[in-house]
């Protein structure tokens, strides 16, 4: 079979080192699609994505559509004639889109489908206190993340992994599985399996459903074991968060990282412990935790004892979030 013709579709850091992989080995890409360039930072200018950046920065063809629907992009594809398009970390694709292939329109999921469908899988496996994550490939149906796997890689998940850690594992592993995959596809020789098959009996599916402001406050009623794992999941975005109250003023905090106490300490879910100088601890429902990193709104990410210089902890109580 000739060399196939790709089109890839991506927006965030996680898919450039698919498409890159792509490109290292010599496939032949006549598109990327990304999504339009975005106002941001202060001065509000127009930035790409990392993919359009990366695809600008090789001479990729690029293709910015706001809708993916509109026919004239829907013709655009068409006219490229394309054997397969691989998705990473983009968005839902309409079914005028992932029908036009003449082999597949594949994705790269970071999990092991079909547990942890959703936008946001490797925070919540970490949240969830997994030991092992992993990553799925499957072709795209009319649903999300329910289509027949191709491929699939289980990822450890080490204790003090976080989900910046288990991202940047599995963005250089799903690199590779995406390469397999192409590979697979054009040589003909694809078996796949139905995501029913591969449910137990009773198992319950976990869901990873996108993760907002709201979602990120500590609930210091928590064993500390589950605290640990969901300032870990969301380090270092999109950051846990608890609120500080002195004399009267709140302080949103974000705590980047943490260790369990194992001894015994009497101290109350949210109450603080600190000499002011060295050492923050904060009672959950179990054990307490000691907080390692922490950053004040507005603030660069600093040591505890870089942030107790500049910030009287002395009587300071922790309030409840305004998921609460």
């Amino acid at each position: 079979m000739t060399e196939p013709r790709i089109i890839f579709m991506g927006t965030p850091e996680f898919a450039v080192a698919s498409l890159g992989s792509l490109l290292i080995n010599n496939f032949n890409i006549v598109a990327v699609v990304s999504t339009p360039d975005k106002p941001a930072g202060r001065g509000l200018k127009k930035r790409k994505s990392e993919v359009a950046q990366y695809a600008s920065e090789n001479l990729l063809p690029l293709l910015q559509p706001d809708e993916l629907s509109d026919p004239s992009f829907v013709k655009q594809i068409s006219d490229l004639k394309p054997d397969i398009i691989v998705v990473v970390a983009f968005r839902k694709l309409p079914e005028e889109i992932w029908r036009i292939p003449a082999i597949a329109t594949f994705n790269l999921h970071a999990s092991l489908l079909p547990q942890y469908r959703g936008a946001a899988p490797i925070n919540h496996a970490i949240i969830n206190g997994e030991k092992i994550s992993g990553l799925t490939t499957f072709i795209i149906d009319d649903k999300i993340d329910t289509g027949k796997i191709i491929f699939r890689k289980k990822i450890g998940i080490a204790h003090d992994d976080s989900a910046g850690n288990l991202h940047d594992k599995l963005m250089r592993e799903g690199a590779k599985l995406v390469v397999k995959t192409v590979k697979t596809l054009a040589r003909g020789k694809v078996k796949t399996t139905d995501q029913s098959k591969l449910i137990k009996r009773n198992e319950v599916l976990k869901k990873a459903p996108r993760i907002n402001s709201r979602d990120c406050y500590i609930d210091w009623e928590m064993e500390n074991g589950d605290v640990y794992n969901f300032i870990r999941g969301l380090y270092p975005q999109p950051g846990a968060r608890t609120v500080f109250r002195k004399d009267d003023r709140d302080y949103t905090v974000k705590i980047g990282k943490c260790k369990c106490i194992d001894t015994e300490k009497k101290l109350n879910p949210g109450e603080i412990e600190s000499n002011g100088k060295t050492y923050l601890t904060i009672g959950t429902g179990g054990r307490a935790i000691d907080i390692e990193m922490l950053q004040m709104e507005g603030r660069k990410l600093m040591p505890v004892d870089e942030f107790l210089r500049g910030f009287e902890i002395k009587n300071t109580i922790i309030i409840k979030g305004p998921q609460a």
